[in-house]
């Protein structure tokens, strides 16, 4: 009788360690999941947030403005964070085309710099436009009007994207390659037009006026 009750004993006792072990192999597993799976999610989010396309920092008279766009493709998101301004420092969000650069420049000598911001749109087209935001004798930003070129105008004639921008002393300088009319979005046949805007009051807010236009020889 002792001899089976022993046995009865060290049954019951290997019955329990088995169970033991295999609710410890189950929580093992789990945990092992849901570690994989915090894992994976961690890595999704850093990818999205370290999304940057165009960063850079610009100073000039003492007002700064850094840069930042993120998204993808031609959805980008442009948050504008100034410093140094007396009034309001407040940072400007706003959708636009692929940046493919920025300057400062106080462009009607004022005292306050003007922040451009250059962006082409996504496409064969690739056209040109121009962002910009002036300080309100330093105290806030407002966004500066800049003219699209109309269709059939001098300016316009032949235009079919492809801009370059830059600032010439305190004039925007913008420049393309002109088409004739059998001419395919690759190869245009054209002269090279310069347009040099300048800045003005405007009745609610600074813009850009054509200050002189200039066809040139594509050498």
């Amino acid at each position: 009788m002792k001899q089976i009750s022993s046995l009865m004993s060290l049954l019951i006792v290997s019955i329990l360690l088995s169970c033991n072990n295999g609710n410890a192999d189950s929580k093992n597993t789990e945990e092992a999941k849901d570690k994989k799976d915090t894992s994976v999610q961690d890595q999704t989010i850093t990818k999205d947030s370290t999304d940057v396309n165009f960063k850079k920092t610009l100073t000039l008279q003492g007002v700064t403005y850094d840069l930042t766009s993120t998204g993808k493709g031609s959805e980008q998101t442009l948050t504008i964070t100034p410093s140094g301004l007396k009034g309001s420092n407040e940072k400007i969000v706003v959708n636009v085309d692929p940046i493919t650069n920025a300057e400062i420049e106080d462009l009607d000598a004022d005292g306050f710099p003007e922040l451009l911001v250059y962006t082409q749109s996504a496409g064969s087209g690739s056209y040109g436009n121009v962002i910009g935001y002036s300080p309100n004798k330093g105290k806030s930003l407002s966004q500066i009007y800049f003219p699209e070129l109309e269709k059939g105008s001098a300016a316009g004639k032949g235009y079919m994207g492809h801009d370059e921008f830059t600032i010439i002393e305190n004039s925007l300088a913008r420049r393309f390659k002109c088409y004739e009319g059998n001419d395919i979005n690759a190869k245009p046949t054209g002269k090279l037009r310069q347009i040099q805007y300048k800045l003005v009051n405007g009745e609610a807010s600074k813009k850009f006026v054509v200050k002189s236009m200039i066809d040139l020889p594509i050498k």
